[in-house]
């Protein structure tokens, strides 16, 4: 669950998942460096919005924006074509990747049903931010969500392993979509198409 500003949390230390985490973290720093462009082609409400486009970050979360990629493009033959952004927080966030339920409850990793943390070394900083969606820690599967302002109490709890690097107007509209008691889009935000793009070669943001 992600928690909006207004929920209770005490923020306390965790241990680094292991040995090799804590190197490469030190070897790479906190350099946000794309390394694969992801894209989503979304509808709402049955309608073509435009394409987002991602850009992960693969050298400080390798396993995080692998499980992404693969996700986008199906090699396991399960993904995120025709699903949907579930849950939608205006000035918060908007949240998909439920691939097995479609309301948040649900989700699907590359590694199993889940995986652990890779590390907390971004922090959420800014609107567009990609990050992964959980129950708590080392719950991570298929969820992810996309801020669309600063969510600073989010910093140690979610993995940040991205960022919206074209397409933040459509992001923006399903933010602003209809919702219900339950923060779902009354018309329905569906990633019609995904896959990856071609990079030249890797740049930072």
């Amino acid at each position: 669950m992600i928690s909006s500003p207004n929920d209770s949390f005490a923020p306390g230390k965790r241990k680094a998942d292991s040995t090799e985490t804590s190197k490469r973290a030190k070897a790479v720093g906190t350099a946000r460096l794309v390394t694969k462009l992801v894209f989503f082609d979304m509808e709402i409400g049955g309608e073509r919005a435009g394409r987002v486009i991602m850009g992960l970050f693969g050298e400080i979360t390798p396993r995080t924006a692998e499980n992404f990629v693969q996700l986008a493009t199906h090699t396991r033959g399960f993904g995120f074509k025709g699903s949907a952004f579930h849950r939608v927080v205006k000035r918060f966030m908007i949240q998909g990747g439920d691939i097995t339920r479609g309301d948040g409850t649900g989700g699907r990793s590359i590694y199993g049903d889940t995986f652990s943390d890779e590390n907390h070394l971004l922090s959420h900083t800014e609107p567009g931010l990609l990050s992964m969606a959980n129950s708590g820690p080392h719950t991570n599967n298929s969820q992810f969500f996309i801020t669309t302002v600063p969510t600073p109490w989010l910093n140690g709890r979610h993995v940040v392993f991205g960022k919206v690097l074209e397409g933040m107007n459509i992001v923006t509209r399903m933010e602003h979509t209809p919702t219900d008691s339950m923060d779902r889009p009354t018309k329905e935000c569906v990633i019609a198409d995904c896959g990856v793009l071609e990079l030249n070669r890797p740049f930072s943001v």
